[in-house]
């Protein structure tokens, strides 16, 4: 074991014997640890499959802070890693490749959000979850996409908002409630890439297909939507559509659980707008493999710390955002 080589690069670089049941060693490694493997809807289809529970990240953190395991392995990026350690002080919290990033809390540096809330007073600040804990540190509540829409439609009508980072979703929430939030200027560089031009070429092909938008994809991506929604909510919305075709412009791991769950559906997704590719992936999401699954549970590193005066008020918005779901039934 080389611990110095792992550090530089961020996951456990030990080589899997030849020939080991990657699925069955991690399961029992599961069992004999009391840890549960915790994966979004954007990771690839063989962590899906070995996944304990599989949702968005409303989900991954409504089931961090229930579970009675007393490790979590968190298949998805950093912040869903941190916001279940905020969440769950006391467990050990892992994920397979701490580069595992997210280009849209990259975009919000947590000391230059900071200026901004401290340059606009009166102001409360609504925070999205892909964000690190120091942005949930001086946030007032934190959302989802799944949520967004009644978090702010909880503020009375004449409150100022802030909301960041992500200025679609955010623009999105103000055409649909009628607020006028300031919002941060960053992106998903996943949404970013879906095209007007590639979803029309797509709606000449399958003229019967209704179009799915993730709220982090551009206005005028929105504009084409049969439905924007959460991960979550265009999950239930193909499954309850009598429709058979569907394009889907969000991350294509979604398409997984849109199979499964849709059996006899077809679901087609959109390119970005490099049309070399025919579906639009996250390449921080991808870094996670059953290979660094394996390892992260047999060696328990990386392990996700967040310095305790941060989580201590980074905790606060979360509370808020998952009691308000909860009461909203969320």
């Amino acid at each position: 074991m080389n611990k110095e080589n792992w550090l530089k690069k961020g996951y456990v670089d030990e080589p899997v014997g030849e020939g080991i049941d990657l699925k069955k060693e991690i399961r029992n490694l599961c069992k004999e640890k009391n840890a549960v493997i915790l994966g979004h809807f954007y990771q690839a289809d063989e962590i899906q499959e070995i996944a304990d529970f599989i949702g968005d990240s409303l989900a991954l953190a409504q089931w961090a802070a229930k579970t009675p395991a007393e490790i979590i392995v968190m298949c998805g990026v950093h912040f869903m890693g941190e916001t279940a350690k905020i969440l769950c002080p006391d467990k050990k919290v892992l994920i397979p490749d701490m580069n595992a990033g997210c280009s849209l809390a990259d975009s919000c540096p947590a000391d230059a959000f900071a200026r901004f809330v401290a340059a606009h007073p009166g102001y409360k600040v609504i925070s999205y979850v892909n964000t690190s804990a120091a942005v949930k540190a001086v946030t007032d509540v934190v959302v989802t996409s799944t949520n967004a829409r009644q978090i702010v439609e909880s503020f009375p009508k004449d409150q100022k908002l802030i909301f960041g980072p992500d200025k679609n979703l955010g623009s999105y929430i103000n055409a649909i409630t009628g607020r006028n939030m300031l919002l941060w200027d960053g992106a998903c560089h996943v949404h970013e890439k879906f095209s007007v031009s590639n979803i029309l070429e797509l709606k000449k092909q399958y003229p019967e297909a209704q179009v799915l938008v993730h709220p982090e994809c551009k206005g005028a991506v929105a504009e084409l939507a049969d439905k924007v929604a959460s991960t979550a909510g265009l999950l239930k919305f193909a499954m309850e559509s009598d429709k058979k075709d569907f394009i889907v412009a969000t991350e294509s791991g979604i398409l997984y659980e849109m199979n499964k769950k849709c059996p006899g559906k077809r679901f087609i997704p959109a390119p970005p707008e490099d049309s070399s590719h025919s579906c639009n992936e996250c390449n921080f999401m991808r870094l996670n493999t059953l290979e660094k699954l394996y390892n992260t549970l047999k060696f328990e590193w990386p392990e996700v710390k967040v310095e305790p005066s941060v989580a201590e008020k980074a905790v606060k918005p979360i509370e808020r955002m998952l009691e308000i779901s909860s009461k909203l039934g969320l």
